[in-house]
């Protein structure tokens, strides 16, 4: 790829490094593939809540691409503009399922810009990296909670979490999406929810095709962003799948892979 028109960045295992920070060399590079005429998005599994501020540390602004998919913020007006949700009905059917299966599992959701968990959920919270948001529903239990959720999360500690999408991916069948973002838990939202869906739309209204991106990311709900885009970046770090699919693998995100893909780019540029 010589002239990508739009970039878009995972955060977590990605442009993030291991402590959650953004570098200055990333922020430099980003900067600069703004001033030579590259759209840069952010592509997360984080809610809008949790990606704004990153976004803002890393200087990237305009449409964010949040929970795999299921919502495009708008970083600079604070709101949602495209929301995908998961209906009540199908989320009970998967906790109900789930929980035969596993019965230790534990759940947590999204919905918009909030946040809901049952109190088990709760117990295993690791407030370091994952702090308990202001306002948070009050904790209950899944089948209590009558809302569409943007996504489910289903965590099981010490299990084996590729296992645990397996059978989630089994029980969603036709009726949801399961996807894996890193090593708390895996993920459930509305069928069709995707990166690479809602960056493709986000392209098209642009007037660009997948020739016109580049992507980066890690984890397996990056893998199919990474396979569409033009210009598919893995980080070193990344899931093997995710390096199967991807046309370079760069240095790992502690290593500043995506800012040293970003300045070759711009240096294509001229």
């Amino acid at each position: 790829m010589v002239s990508p028109r739009l970039a878009a960045i995972d955060l977590d295992g990605t442009l993030l490094r291991s402590d959650r920070t953004v570098s200055e060399r990333s922020r430099t590079a980003i900067a600069s593939a703004r001033a030579a005429g590259i759209e840069v998005v952010v592509a997360t599994a984080r809610s809008p809540r949790g990606a704004g501020p990153l976004a803002q540390e890393a200087g990237i602004d305009g449409l964010a691409i949040c929970a795999n998919g299921a919502t495009v913020y708008d970083l600079d007006a604070g709101r949602i503009v495209r929301h995908t949700p998961l209906a009540a009905a199908t989320a009970h059917e998967l906790v109900r399922g789930l929980r035969r299966r596993f019965p230790e599992i534990v759940f947590g959701w999204e919905h918009e810009l909030r946040f809901g968990s049952e109190p088990a959920y709760e117990a295993l919270r690791r407030p370091q990296w994952w702090p308990r948001p202001e306002d948070a529903y009050e904790p209950c239990d899944p089948l209590e909670w009558t809302l569409p959720m943007t996504k489910l999360l289903a965590r099981l500690p010490q299990a084996d979490l590729e296992h645990l999408l397996a059978v989630a991916a089994e029980l969603a069948g036709d009726e949801a999406s399961a996807t894996l973002a890193g090593d708390a838990f895996v993920e459930m939202a509305a069928p069709g929810v995707g990166k690479q869906v809602a960056l493709a739309r986000l392209a098209s209204d642009r007037g660009l095709v997948a020739e016109d991106v580049v992507a980066f990311g890690d984890h397996l709900t990056d893998r199919a962003m990474v396979a569409w885009a033009g210009h598919g970046v893995a980080v070193a770090n990344a899931h093997p799948t995710v390096i199967a699919v991807a046309d370079e693998v760069c240095a790992s995100n502690d290593e500043d892979g995506v800012a040293l893909v970003l300045e070759r780019l711009v240096l294509a540029l001229g």
